[in-house]
């Protein structure tokens, strides 16, 4: 355990040693809730949406920290150290490769609380959004939607060889995921067939998820599966398909 949380530290030095890493991270949904709370159009509450437009974007924008995380960091990151050769040498020492992979995953998922602490908190302070009305929902939501999008990424770094490759598949994957998101249009705006399909990706049912937490529900069944279905097939691909060098 002693050698698990120093090598647990060390990786949570090395992420905040990259500057673009905590900012797409930790900094850059913090900035949009402020960005789209300022826009006199989303303190105001709208007949399609039955609510305001930051109410909206506030838990869409916390799924949004989750992407950012587990589609670029978490890839990025460990397949730069299979190129540079660090998961084969730590095979040869006690401390041993898997361990970097848990330290990751502790940092990335202690990330990715951070930010959406920093993000209800400033919804919260600036515009007035109430916070999730069902707590306990909400960290259920949390605790599906973090396991899935971080499997996403240990996918990606397990059958992706450069780091430049595993930029480009996050992103190919994070754009059209977040449009199911709602991230750019509300998804109560969206066609009913688009909302369907939206409800089987991993961040469609997340926003979902996070939704009904904070209309004082729990994650609808739907939701619970598709996040735990894509947690557990992902991971169990990624835990066979990783490779060490």
């Amino acid at each position: 355990m002693r050698a698990m949380n120093r090598l647990t530290a060390v990786e949570f030095k090395l992420f905040l040693r990259d500057p673009a890493a905590y900012f797409w991270t930790l900094l850059f949904p913090v900035a949009l809730v402020v960005v789209i709370g300022s826009l006199p159009s989303s303190r105001e509450a709208g007949a399609e949406l039955g609510q305001r437009g930051i109410d909206h974007f506030t838990p869409v924008l916390v799924v949004l920290s989750c992407a950012l995380t587990g589609l670029f960091v978490t890839p990025a990151y460990l397949v730069g150290y299979r190129e540079k050769g660090v998961l084969r040498r730590l095979s040869a020492t006690p401390v041993g490769p898997v361990r970097v992979l848990v330290a990751q995953l502790v940092v990335q998922t202690a990330v990715v609380a951070t930010t959406t602490v920093l993000v209800l908190g400033t919804a919260a302070l600036l515009w007035d959004v109430e916070p999730p009305a069902n707590p306990g929902g909400f960290l259920l939501a949390f605790a599906l939607s973090v396991p899935a999008v971080l499997a996403i990424g240990l996918f990606l770094a397990s059958v992706i060889r450069t780091g430049k490759a595993a930029t480009g598949a996050g992103s190919m994957l994070f754009f059209p995921l977040m449009f199911f998101a709602g991230l750019y249009v509300p998804r109560e705006q969206m066609p009913e067939a688009v909302n369907r399909i939206g409800d089987y990706t991993p961040l469609g049912a997340s926003v979902a998820a996070f939704g009904d937490a904070a209309r004082g529900d729990w994650p609808g069944p739907a939701a619970v599966l598709v996040l735990a279905a894509y947690a557990v097939v992902l991971g169990v691909a990624a835990a066979r398909l990783f490779r060490w060098e």
